[in-house]
């Protein structure tokens, strides 16, 4: 990911703009722990161009999709989880990894329980 993508770059008045939504709703998705921004010395939020992306994120998961902050919690992580697997395996690092449980192990984070896997451990 590009430097310049991480970088801490607005203030909370041009990140709600951005992103058409009101200041106090970001202050409670931080609060909420779903967006982490900067912080100046004078304790001042930065948001980078990937905290206005992730808030897009949640304002999708949440307009369109219904979900509570709980569910997009969870969304939130499976796409952190998602997208580090597609990195590794572009990367071709995924060598060692077995793509096929960690497929699986997010499919059981969403209650997903395979039904191949479930008659292997039946007597």
């Amino acid at each position: 990911m590009p430097q310049r993508f991480s970088e801490p770059l607005f203030v909370i008045s041009v990140a709600a703009r951005l992103v058409e939504m009101h200041p106090q709703t970001l202050r409670k998705y931080e609060r909420e722990g779903l967006i982490a921004p900067s912080r100046t010395s004078g304790n001042l939020r930065l948001y980078s161009d990937q905290d206005i992306e992730q808030l897009r994120q949640v304002k999708y998961l949440v307009e369109e999709r219904g979900l509570n902050l709980a569910g997009v919690q969870l969304a939130l992580d499976l796409t952190r989880e998602l997208q580090a697997l597609r990195e590794a395996s572009s990367r071709g690092k995924a060598n060692g990894v077995n793509l096929e449980a960690e497929h699986n192990r997010l499919l059981r984070m969403l209650g997903h329980v395979d039904q191949q896997e479930l008659r292997k451990r039946r007597p």
